[in-house]
């Protein structure tokens, strides 16, 4: 029987009110790294702490990777209905257009 692994895209919200998005096979492990400040390149550096706003499990790290570069482009609006699991408005952005 094939092993179960758990993946996880994340949204961490920075202290400069920044979205931060991610993948890791850790949640808890990734989280408290990104507040340590274990990488001081890392974006999140400079704007912790970080607050888990959302995160999505996958089962193959390809989804997983697929979603967070996806959910990359997205408005913050976008993220934000993102966080309510509010699909239709998703889709309502999704489908505005900018003039």
């Amino acid at each position: 029987m094939p092993a179960i692994h758990n993946y996880f895209v994340y949204i961490l919200e920075c202290s400069d009110k920044s979205y931060y998005v991610g993948v890791t096979n850790d949640l808890d492990i990734r989280i408290l790294q990104h507040n340590a400040g274990e990488n001081k390149t890392a974006y999140t550096f400079k704007r912790r702490p970080v607050i888990l706003m959302y995160y999505k499990r996958f089962d193959q790290i390809i989804h997983a990777i697929e979603f967070e570069k996806q959910v990359k482009g997205w408005s913050r609006k976008k993220k934000e209905a993102l966080f309510d699991e509010d699909w239709d408005e998703i889709v309502r952005l999704s489908n505005y257009k900018n003039k």
